[in-house]
């Protein structure tokens, strides 16, 4: 089956009368990667453990472990904490945040735009924090 573009199905969510036929017609168009399988999938592709991952995030190994195991929901902040830990890209950290129903970050808001700036230069979450304070942004913990 072709794939729709977000526009098309967009479009096509509006203009349909029935709910559960537009569900029922676009099954295979839905995403159904998880935030905890792309989560995997990254931390896979990356020579760390766990532990090392914790330290890097600035969260404890026992969070880290719930988070995997789909115990715990991370909040917009302690997801960006982990991009930064794996240091993921841009595009990989747009995507975990879509993913987990949160805004991507936007660069016109100065914290942010600090936020993706650390994450393309794979800045250290420490200096990212304190360039936030810096700035009077809230940290990232």
């Amino acid at each position: 089956m072709e794939k729709k573009s977000t526009g098309d199905l967009g479009q096509e969510l509006m203009s349909q009368p029935d709910l559960d036929a537009y569900i029922h017609d676009n099954q295979e168009q839905f995403s159904n990667n998880s935030v905890i399988g792309l989560l995997s999938a990254l931390f896979d592709r990356k020579n760390i453990s766990k532990a090392e991952l914790a330290r890097q995030a600035g969260i404890s190994e026992v969070y880290l472990h719930q988070v995997f195991s789909g115990r715990r929901r991370l909040s917009r902040d302690r997801l960006l904490c982990i991009c930064v830990g794996l240091e993921v890209t841009l595009e990989e950290t747009q995507r975990m945040l879509k993913q987990a129903g949160y805004a991507p970050l936007y660069p016109r808001r100065k914290r942010e735009a600090i936020i993706a700036h650390g994450i393309v230069h794979h800045t250290p979450l420490g200096q990212i924090n304190d360039r936030l304070f810096s700035e009077n942004e809230k940290t990232l913990f």
